[in-house]
This record gives C-alpha cells, sequence and structure tokens, in this order.
C-alpha cells in the first residue's frame, strides 16, 4: 500500500505493507545556531520523517539545546532555506518530539519551563528507551 501526502512545499510517499509502521528516525543535532544551515537540514531531515508517519526523535545536545527555548529559533538560514519556525511548526504538527540533553541543559543554565512544544528534558536511557528493542534509523548534524 503506498500513501502520499502533500505539504506546502514538498511531496512526501511513505511506502508500508498493510499494518506496517514504519520504522522510527533520530536525528542527533549538537550544532545550533552558529551554524543555520546544518540546523535547516537536521530539520528538514526530521520533519520528512515524522510527515511520512515516522515515530521521529530529534535528540539536542551542545548548542543545539538553545534550540529547544522557545523563541530562539527563528530566522532563515539562506536564500531558498525554509524559515526555521515554519520547520519547527510541521515537525509539531506530524507529532515530532525532542529529548534535551540534561547535562548541557544545566551546564548552559538554561529555563526548562520555557520548551518548545514536544521538548523534554531527557539523555541517553529515555533515548533508548523510546528506541526500544527495535531498530532506528539515525542522522547526526
Amino acid at each position: 500500500m503506498t500513501t502520499s501526502e502533500t505539504t506546502t512545499s514538498e511531496t512526501t510517499t511513505s511506502r508500508t505493507t498493510a499494518g506496517e509502521t514504519p520504522g522510527k528516525a533520530v536525528i542527533n543535532l549538537s550544532t545550533g545556531l552558529e551554524d543555520p544551515e546544518r540546523v535547516t537540514v537536521a530539520f528538514l531531515v526530521a520533519v520528512g520523517a515524522a510527515e511520512q508517519g515516522r515515530p521521529t526523535m530529534m535528540f539536542l545536545a551542545k548548542e543545539a539545546t538553545r534550540v529547544a527555548v522557545s523563541g530562539i529559533a527563528v530566522g532563515t538560514a539562506c536564500e531558498g532555506c525554509p524559515p526555521l519556525p515554519e520547520l519547527l511548526d510541521r515537525y509539531e504538527r506530524a507529532g515530532g518530539r525532542y529529548l534535551v540533553c540534561p547535562v548541557c541543559v544545566q551546564a548552559k543554565k538554561l529555563d526548562t519551563g520555557n520548551l518548545i512544544a514536544g521538548a523534554e528534558v531527557g539523555g541517553t536511557v529515555p533515548l533508548w528507551n523510546w528506541i526500544g528493542p527495535g531498530n532506528a534509523t539515525t542522522f547526526s548534524y
């Protein structure tokens, strides 16, 4: 069975057998807004996975933890790139979630009461618990 979904900027197609759940996707992002193009590419991959119906988790570490704070991920990385707020919105609407490195949050003294929708502080154990006994496709940026 093939399903298709059209979004505002691209067409995505997910191929699964009837009743089959698409595999999980984990996007590890350790780069923050010091490299907005890298952040944009990570979000494009995450949005693509989530919009295909894949359970999708972004693990935010190092400078990327700041992206999880409301009002930080703003702007557009380059001409022709989608604005970061649009990507975050699409990711949220597609059911994407975030785990934000607790060590990094503490080291950067981030306000955990002001995290974006779908974000929670959690480290590697919650990430492995989310992945579970099956497999996950991973991308690192």
